[in-house]
């Protein structure tokens, strides 16, 4: 039966949401501290890659498994879009220079372990240098081995944000822009829902969220040539590059254990270009259109979760990186959690779904992490 149904944060999560309960008769109604434009969310500063045997090698199987799903989903998705949004499934390669090669035993040895864990998935494909060149003929034979991750891709994170943002506005979905709003200012009577998808704004009702603060490079190299994500192994900053429509990029590497969102470090830019530069080097004479900064809203086990704050009130968050990674199998979770108060999916990939009162104290309490560590890993471009 249709009802009323409030949406708090028009983010990645809270756009895809929206469009879905308006698209099954729901009467929607949507909250956001921040601006049309995304500005305040993580999915803006992203690269929206869809990577699950990638991330494989710095997460866990649930997050995988969700990211199974949700590359079958995507598709579909952006099918209801009124606008076009750039979507590519041409795989992934990882490279390393012979210096790293240590590094790339330990990836091998993390997609055995994937390959058992996920069968369904495809396996890692081991290259040589004529294989890379096959792939990537602007690298020629730069890299005398790499890996290539079948069936993964990416899409268009700006684009899709706007083609959601004009899928709601034609379901009739009304919008408060540059309201904060909690769970608590919202009353759904008896017959409404109600779903936080806040990011970091759930804080209050969530405390043991942090901010993980991610770097990204957006630069335009039209003389640059590479067909798909290209991910650079190395021990201190594995670098991803995903190439966009019209000659842009968007490199990134770093993660920090912080929440400021002050721009980015000469540091960390000198680093994450200087990679690229080892990948290609025509991106000497790339133009730098953006350096942005933005946090991931991320919960201690860096997994995401669903939780329940009471009946029909439902918590979606902890993305951190993998937004655009999960968002798919978290939407259907969600709408099966509504819809039959269980979800099988969740069952099936182990995702966790919790009440208030019983997420457990080590989850619900803050993170208590050093203010400025540095790792350096690739964003699946949390949302």
């Amino acid at each position: 039966m249709a009802s009323h149904a409030t949406v708090l944060g028009a983010g990645l999560m809270g756009r895809l949401l929206a469009c879905a309960l308006a698209e099954r008769g729901h009467a929607v109604e949507v909250f956001d501290a921040g601006g049309a434009d995304g500005s305040g969310s993580a999915a803006r500063v992203a690269a929206a890659m869809l990577a699950p045997l990638a991330e494989s090698a710095v997460t866990e199987p649930v997050v995988v498994r969700l990211g199974a799903h949700s590359i079958e989903r995507w598709p579909a998705l952006i099918a209801a879009l009124p606008a076009p949004v750039f979507f590519q499934r041409t795989g992934t390669l990882v490279l390393w220079h012979r210096q790293d090669a240590p590094e790339a035993e330990r990836l091998r040895a993390q997609f055995a372990r994937t390959a058992r864990a996920v069968p369904e998935l495809p396996h890692a494909q081991a290259l040589d240098a004529a294989g890379v060149e096959r792939l990537e003929p602007a690298l020629g034979r730069r890299f005398v081995q790499g890996f290539f991750l079948p069936d993964e891709g990416q899409l268009d994170n700006r684009a899709l944000l706007a083609a959601l943002l004009a899928r709601m506005a034609g379901l009739g979905v009304r919008v408060h822009w540059n309201r904060a709003c909690a769970p608590d200012d919202v009353d759904v009577g008896t017959a409404g829902w109600l779903f936080d998808c806040r990011g970091l704004g759930a804080r209050p009702e969530w405390p043991a969220l942090r901010g993980v603060r991610g770097e990204v490079a957006r630069v335009h190299a039209p003389e640059v040539r590479l067909s798909r994500p290209t991910r650079l192994l190395h021990p201190r900053y594995p670098l991803y590059i995903a190439p966009k429509p019209d000659g842009l990029f968007v490199i990134g590497a770093t993660e920090i254990e912080s929440d400021d969102l002050s721009p980015a470090s000469v540091r960390s830019t000198l680093e994450l270009l200087s990679a690229a530069y080892s990948v290609h080097p025509g991106f000497a004479e790339a133009r730098i259109v953006e350096l942005a900064t933005q946090l991931r809203p991320t919960l201690p086990d860096n997994l995401p979760a669903l939780r329940w704050l009471g009946p029909r009130r439902l918590q979606i968050n902890g993305l951190y990186r993998h937004g655009f990674l999960v968002a798919p199998a978290m939407l259907d979770a969600a709408l099966e959690l509504m819809e039959d108060g269980r979800s099988a999916l969740a069952e099936r990939v182990g995702l966790a779904v919790e009440s208030a009162s019983a997420a457990g104290a080590a989850r619900d309490k803050p993170a208590a992490g050093p203010a400025n560590l540095v790792t350096f890993a690739s964003d699946a471009a949390n949302g």
